[in-house]
């Protein structure tokens, strides 16, 4: 028997919740998130899909919508930039509890002391190790904005 991961479980659970509440919007937001999590399984195949791969799939798709809301306002296209945005707020749900800015400098400041990184060509190294510190919870523009502030 293949276990599934447990994100993967809530997303299947959250669709038949939409179903059953007919919100179609969110309805389509999570088959697709599905989906997308489906071809990632289809990628990996043999291994068995984890929690830590259907968040990359979630953050993926998060930052798409993110880069199209900001598209679409652009645009003057704020119906879509609407529809987006509700989207996104589906997807969210999936994440951890995002870091606040005061929370992402100290953890970039420590990682910058531990590493000894002196200069831009050590940004790299600290965004790794800051991204693997946080574990999902910072969002990795942020997280780049503060290294490469903090090692200019």
């Amino acid at each position: 028997m293949v276990l599934m991961s447990q994100l993967k479980a809530q997303i299947t659970e959250d669709i038949k919740n939409a179903m059953r509440a007919k919100d179609s919007l969110r309805l389509d937001t999570l088959r697709f998130l599905q989906s997308a999590v489906k071809n990632r399984e289809i990628e990996m195949r043999p291994d068995v899909i984890n929690d830590d791969e259907v968040m990359s799939v979630v953050k993926k798709l998060i930052k798409q919508r993110k880069e199209s809301i900001d598209q679409f306002s652009k645009a003057g296209r704020n119906d879509l930039a609407e529809k987006e945005q509700k989207e996104l707020s589906f997807m969210e749900v999936y994440l951890p509890a995002q870091m606040d800015k005061a929370q992402v400098e100290a953890l970039v400041a420590k990682a910058i002391t531990d590493l000894n990184a002196s200069s831009v060509k050590d940004m790299g190294k600290v965004m790794k190790e800051v991204l693997a510190r946080s574990a999902g919870a910072a969002d990795s523009k942020l997280v780049s904005e503060i290294v490469k502030a903090k090692l200019n």
